[in-house]
């Protein structure tokens, strides 16, 4: 019985966690959200945010493409990504939109 209520609470705080520490990334101390969307009919292809890019333009970079390998993988089963416009990009030539740095790909089946 003893055991039970122990799985049971390890369960409650557990789910009590929800996702968002894994849709953060921390870079030079401060933390940077990311989110990613792509289309029902061709989830290979994605356009992934991350912010605050005020913050830092690196920052927000990598919490997108935080988001965009963790997509692949998840979809595809890959970590690979052509990029349109991607971490590699040079700054003055990435979109920002509310604040978050836009980045487009399409996920490499492996």
């Amino acid at each position: 019985m003893k055991s039970a209520w122990a799985a049971g609470a390890i369960i409650l705080t557990l789910a009590a966690c929800g996702r968002g520490e894994l849709e953060t990334v921390t870079y030079e101390g401060a933390r940077f959200s990311g989110d990613l969307r792509s289309e029902r009919g061709d989830r290979a292809a994605f356009v992934a945010t991350g912010g605050p890019a005020s913050v830092s333009l690196e920052g927000s970079k990598r919490a997108a493409a935080y988001q965009a390998v963790q997509h692949c993988i998840a979809y595809l089963g890959s970590s690979d990504i052509a990029w349109t416009v991607g971490p590699d990009t040079d700054d003055t030539a990435l979109t920002i939109d509310n604040n978050k740095v836009v980045l487009s790909g399409r996920c490499i089946e492996p």
